[in-house]
């Protein structure tokens, strides 16, 4: 039986959409369609998605995500899956919920590319930093990103996280891997030795 490769799961936020479309509900479909900038994001999105080496692309229902997915897909040669499981953080739902909701889909996604190559879940900003803290993202590192980016999200439009998987089944620390735009990237304080020895001591 031979080895089972390492699997990996990349985590794309949708690219800009419309935002000024307020009579458009932007957590149920369809949801504020992209703009031409974002049309673009989704193109670049695709390249960096072909470099990868993805095998499936699955994405949300809303408009602004499935557009995404299908303009990255034409770069890569791959057509979108739809998953209702992705969608939105819808108002009010509770934090749990949406994070139950999303792991059977990351699961599987993880499950199935150490047979089958790298996956794509295009998706929001809100359920992928639940997905980041889940698999072991530091709070500060999580806080850092939603300071630096839109909305409070821990990643920009068309932004995408790496989720890495051993064959073994060890979760890796998740990676920032792309965004359109520059990124300031987090770097952990370290405390000098002899600091750390002195608090320990008045611990």
């Amino acid at each position: 039986m031979p080895a089972l490769m390492p699997a990996v799961v990349y985590l794309a936020r949708h690219a800009s959409p419309d935002w000024s479309r307020t009579d458009l509900r932007y957590d149920i479909p369809p949801g504020p369609p992209l703009t031409a900038q974002g049309e673009q994001e989704a193109v670049k999105l695709g390249e960096y998605l072909k470099e990868a080496q993805i095998t499936r692309i699955v994405a949300s229902p809303l408009d602004r995500t499935l557009h995404t997915a299908k303009l990255a897909g034409e770069q890569v040669g791959l057509s979108p899956t739809v998953d209702d499981a992705i969608a939105e953080w819808q108002r009010g739902e509770p934090e749990a919920d949406v994070l139950a909701r999303f792991l059977p889909s990351i699961e599987r996604a993880l499950s199935d590319s150490h047979a089958d190559g790298a996956a794509v879940l295009i998706t929001h900003g809100g359920p992928i930093r639940l997905l980041l803290q889940h698999f072991g993202l530091p709070q500060p590192e999580v806080d850092f990103y939603r300071r630096q980016f839109d909305r409070d999200n821990p990643v920009p439009p068309s932004g995408v996280w790496r989720i890495t998987q051993t064959a073994n089944g060890d979760s890796e620390v998740p990676d920032l891997v792309y965004t359109p735009q520059p990124f300031r990237r987090y770097v952990a304080e370290v405390i000098p030795f002899a600091e750390s020895s002195s608090m320990n001591r008045m611990a």
